[in-house]
């Protein structure tokens, strides 16, 4: 991968862009912007900053909190993506669900710059924090019952996570072929909805914690 001059952060809310800043301490290789909630939003935001004629980016990343599959990603962990995948793109048929690849109308899931999330998966166990490599799914409507996070497990087995902007920021960097990664600070359990078992305060610092040693990697 070539070297990193500048890097292109996207959040979903103030509150993640926060923690980003506060991780990154004020480096000027990173540029923080809030994107929106949503894989359109996040899709028509990131366009929007690459398009800008100040910058030119060699990296965007889709950061923030997000749930954990049960068994692959605990509460408070950092879930690195293996591959983005736009987990409810396509079609409901007799048989179930149809991904859009399938349907032969394009494709559900992003690749990621391998080799930069592989060292940020071996920087992050080395520092302590606890960090899993897997898909990270992309979904406009999150999962709130047993039976649909059973289901998207079946669908993609491996899946470790779940948001809802990954798949719209790299969409947004793949057409103008600039390498993506996303990073996932877990805050919940994919299943019922259950508010008073979320941790958002933990996901936050381990979201800021995860940035700051990001800028270990890309500096380096």
């Amino acid at each position: 991968m070539r070297k990193l001059n500048k890097v292109l952060i996207m959040t979903a809310v103030d509150a993640e862009k926060e923690a980003v800043l506060r991780g990154v301490r004020g480096n000027r290789k990173f540029d923080v912007i809030t994107a929106g909630v949503g894989p359109v939003a996040a899709a028509v935001s990131t366009t929007m900053a690459l398009a800008a004629e100040d910058w030119k980016y060699d990296l965007v990343i889709s950061a923030g909190i997000g749930g954990g599959f049960i068994d692959q990603a605990a509460i408070g962990s950092i879930v690195i993506a293996s591959e983005v995948i736009a987990a409810d793109l396509g079609a409901e048929t007799p048989d179930g669900f149809a991904s859009v690849d399938k349907l032969g109308f394009g494709t559900n899931r992003l690749s990621v710059e391998e080799k930069l999330s592989a060292r940020l998966v071996e920087i992050f166990q080395a520092r302590g924090i606890s960090v899993q490599y897997g898909p990270i799914l992309t979904l406009s409507t999150v999962t709130g019952t047993a039976d649909t996070a059973l289901r998207l497990v079946e669908q993609i087995p491996g899946a470790a996570a779940e948001a809802m902007e990954g798949y719209g920021v790299a969409e947004a960097a793949h057409r103008r072929g600039i390498p993506f990664i996303e990073i996932r600070a877990i805050s919940n359990a994919v299943g019922p909805r259950d508010k008073s078992a979320w941790r958002i305060g933990d996901a936050l610092a381990a979201l800021e914690a995860a940035s700051t040693h990001l800028v270990e990697v890309i500096t380096a």
